[in-house]
């Protein structure tokens, strides 16, 4: 099958919210722990290996860098690569500096159509990744999250897993009276666990987009 997703370019690296580009196209973001996988859940969604850079040194994209999807004359959409939050190494007007920029795209940047929450299977559902999620809930727009790293747990851990991040979620969004706009699935980049569903998702939010 031909994904979209497949058809991605690097476009621009931005700074300050100030400086988005003005298209109308729609948005999907990625957000995520600097050791959450990013980049390389980035690159293996895009069928490309190095779209995204993927640093060995966490907390290294400190900007928001764009890419175009789709054709290169005609491009359908745009996929955003969020600073990675949580890196305790990063200076303190840094890390002030990152939440401004994260918050602000997220709750005033009308393109934006969904987010992908990056989260280690290993330890998901920290503190930031909360404080991520009451940022973009409160727009009523999807959060799909994916369970990073997931080849590293045994199978059955794995499933409890998720299980136990699904139970969280309801209970969240029934707490708040929100919309069910939360999903979650298992993933891992080394072993393509999730990609499929993971693709379907963000060509789902941009299929008006890019719909003949």
């Amino acid at each position: 099958m031909s994904f979209l997703l497949h058809q991605a370019r690097f476009l621009v690296t931005v700074n300050h919210l100030r400086d988005l580009p003005p298209s109308p196209l729609p948005e999907v973001a990625f957000a995520g722990r600097s050791n959450a996988g990013k980049s390389s859940a980035i690159n293996v969604l895009c069928n490309q290996r190095r779209l995204a850079f993927a640093s060995k040194t966490p907390g290294r994209t400190q900007h928001i860098n764009y890419f175009s999807v789709g054709p290169a004359d005609q491009p359908r959409a745009h996929l955003i690569d969020l600073p990675g939050y949580g890196y305790a190494e990063v200076p303190a007007s840094v890390q002030i500096h990152w939440e401004q920029l994260l918050g602000g795209y997220l709750q005033t940047r009308t393109q934006l159509c969904g987010l992908i929450l990056l989260m280690d299977a290993r330890r998901p559902c920290t503190e930031l990744d909360w404080q991520m999620i009451d940022w973009f809930a409160s727009t009523g727009k999807p959060i799909h999250m994916l369970l990073t790293k997931a080849d590293k747990l045994t199978r059955q851990a794995s499933i409890n897993t998720l299980r136990t991040v699904q139970q969280k979620l309801a209970e969240y969004t029934m707490r708040l009276g929100l919309p069910n706009q939360l999903t979650v699935q298992l993933f891992s980049t080394l072993k393509r666990v999730g990609l499929d569903d993971a693709q379907h998702t963000i060509e789902a939010w941009l299929k008006p987009a890019h719909q003949t």
